[in-house]
């Protein structure tokens, strides 16, 4: 898993400038899921659900750093119930951010970085540095200073070999080979920090796109942004700072986060010739997919946090030879049906509390009914208590005065309606208005999709829980008494 990768940064999705010749091979032979959505464009909410199969009004991880609802399994636990190797590199993004809350939720074997300064005296990466590299004492985020003109701002001062993309793509190979040597099935979840922000890559990576020229998004107007529901301007005030800009630097932003994406393609594909060379390619399901992803200043907005395409439309590959059917797959997928998908291909039976459902007949090219319509939600604005970005929730206000923040998403393949409680809402002819730019919210025209798409939202809302709200003894199967 990466950290905040758009859709279209893979060549293999329609990118013509990025370098990405392992993720394309791998696209080749897997299901690439072209219309695979998040249920949440924030990292631990989006986490959560991918881990449990539910959406996060249901297992309450709602904003980062938040604990994980007491009574919730997640996909590691079922799996070593079910007699697997479980082990965890990278990026976790649970609370507490320790190995052993780790090792509490069902991983046998943890090695942590969450990549976010608070969390640096968990870092195994942290620890690894400081005895691998001769530059331990230079922060990993460090970038040279007084570059001349024509160089990338963003360089790292850290060598490649000693960064945290490069210390997951080791460690996920060195412990690959351990689980298969055991001999007992396994499940190796490895999550690179990047391409998330800040922009950096080491040398020669920064220079990799010096002379491309990549498309950058068109400014929006004072007009656009009052335009926009409260909740949506009241996000663009916690990051505006980036709206400033010139189009120098932000052509180098773009630049850097390619060039990540790229560092990072270059460890899948030494992860995938491991898995060549230790026999495991054959019998090992790959997935290869983000928790959400970038705004990159598209609508006038930084990172993500919003139902803009840029946020939630994710790239989503599924390897298993044999049951996997490679190409292209046009159905609407949510990241809750992840969970019951791998339970399905490896014979486990789907928990009830899961909310999403398999797409393993998808896979094998067997009859499959698709999702209508795919859901997402999140606090926006999202609450922050930290630094300089103060937005706490007041009881009765809201947050920076946006009452109940809640919003929810229902998108079909045509339409998309963004639903904010007493802050408007926002309806997008995906057809005819790909790039989002016309909001038909409250055009006297459209008011039959707007109801209808309302409808569906509110039939979700009433039905998501059920499956927590049955007792067992009503259950199919269940025994009865006397």
């Amino acid at each position: 898993m990466t950290d905040q990768q758009r859709f279209d940064t893979l060549g293999a999705n329609g990118n013509s400038i990025i370098r990405t010749p392992n993720l394309d091979r791998l696209a080749e032979q897997a299901a690439s899921l072209q219309n695979a959505f998040v249920q949440a464009p924030v990292c631990v909410p989006s986490r959560a659900t991918f881990f449990t199969g539910r959406y996060p009004h249901s297992h309450r991880n709602r904003v980062n750093y938040t604990p994980l609802r007491e009574g919730e399994v997640l996909m590691q636990e079922y799996l070593q119930r079910a007699g697997y190797q479980t082990a965890s590199i990278g990026k976790l993004h649970y609370y507490p951010p320790t190995a052993e809350k780790a090792r509490e939720t069902g991983f046998d074997r943890v090695l942590l970085h969450d990549g976010v300064p608070f969390t640096n005296r968990f870092s195994d990466y942290q620890r690894w540095r400081e005895q691998k590299d001769p530059q331990a004492d230079v922060p990993y985020r460090s970038v040279v200073r007084d570059l001349p003109p024509g160089r990338n701002p963003f360089r790292m001062v850290i060598g490649d070999e000693f960064t945290e993309t490069s210390w997951v793509g080791l460690k996920t190979r060195e412990w690959l080979r351990e689980l298969a040597a055991d001999g007992r099935p396994f499940f190796l979840y490895s999550s690179f920090f990047q391409p998330h922000s800040p922009f950096l890559a080491p040398e020669p990576l920064d220079a990799m796109y010096n002379d491309v020229e990549i498309p950058l998004p068109k400014k929006v107007t004072r007009d656009y942004i009052l335009g926009l529901p409260l909740p949506l301007r009241v996000l663009m005030l916690r990051s505006g700072a980036r709206n400033d800009w010139d189009a120098e630097r932000l052509q180098w932003a773009y630049r850097t986060y390619y060039a990540s994406i790229s560092q990072i393609d270059r460890e899948v594909g030494r992860i995938l010739d491991v898995l060549d060379e230790i026999g495991q390619a054959d019998s090992t399901i790959v997935v290869f997919t983000t928790d959400h992803g970038d705004q990159m200043l598209e609508h006038g907005m930084v990172d993500k946090n919003c139902f803009f395409e840029a946020s939630v439309h994710i790239p989503f590959l599924i390897r298993f030879p044999g049951q996997a059917v490679p190409g292209r797959r046009s159905e609407l997928i949510e990241t809750t049906d992840l969970l019951p998908t791998l339970f399905d291909l490896c014979s486990i039976d789907e928990p009830i509390e899961c909310q999403g459902r398999s797409f393993a007949p998808l896979l094998r090219g067997e009859p499959y009914e698709a999702h209508e319509v795919v859901f997402s939600e999140n606090i926006i604005p999202e609450v922050i208590t930290t630094g300089s970005l103060d937005f706490f929730f007041e009881k009765r206000k809201g947050i920076k005065g946006v009452r109940h923040p809640d919003a929810k998403m229902v998108r079909s393949h045509h339409w998309k309606l963004n639903h904010y409680a007493n802050g408007g809402g926002e309806l997008y002819d995906l057809d005819s208005d790909p790039g989002e730019e016309r909001n038909l919210f409250t055009d006297p025209n459209r008011q039959p999709v707007v109801r209808e798409m309302k409808d569906r939202l509110l039939d979700w809302m009433m039905t998501a829980d059920e499956t927590d709200q049955i007792e067992p003894r009503w259950r199919i199967g269940a025994p009865r008494r006397g």
